[in-house]
């Protein structure tokens, strides 16, 4: 069962602000991937499941707040780059405003994920 028919089959539809290719949903929260990841493991209990999804997300969070990099292979990486502070501009007025330096996390696709995105089987 993908997503969009999980939504559908809870009453809760497809929300306007994510339709996608072909009318599907492309949004997946984390509550939709325990409840997926759950329907495809019928022997392991919900609760387990949700357990095992937030100790993941969990621990990639702590790993990046230590400034580590987490790599799955064939998935991709996340990492933390690091943004210089800088000079901006106010839209509205134009005038000068100072943007601290700040550390965002970032994400680079591995190879297989960007192969089976494009169309391809890696």
């Amino acid at each position: 069962m993908r997503i969009g028919e999980l939504r559908e089959a809870n009453g809760q539809g497809t929300p306007d602000h994510c339709r996608g290719r072909e009318g599907k949903c492309v949004v997946m929260t984390k509550s939709e991937l325990i409840q997926h990841i759950a329907d495809l493991n019928p022997h392991l209990y919900h609760r387990d499941v949700e357990r095992i999804v937030t100790t993941i997300f969990d621990e990639i969070s702590e790993a990046l707040s230590r400034g580590d990099r987490v790599e799955l292979r064939g998935f991709g990486a996340f990492s933390v780059k690091k943004r210089e502070a800088r000079i901006g501009r106010n839209p509205r007025t134009g005038a000068a405003v100072n943007v601290s330096e700040k550390h965002v996390p970032f994400f680079k696709t591995g190879k297989q994920l960007r192969e089976r995105l494009n169309g391809r089987e890696g």
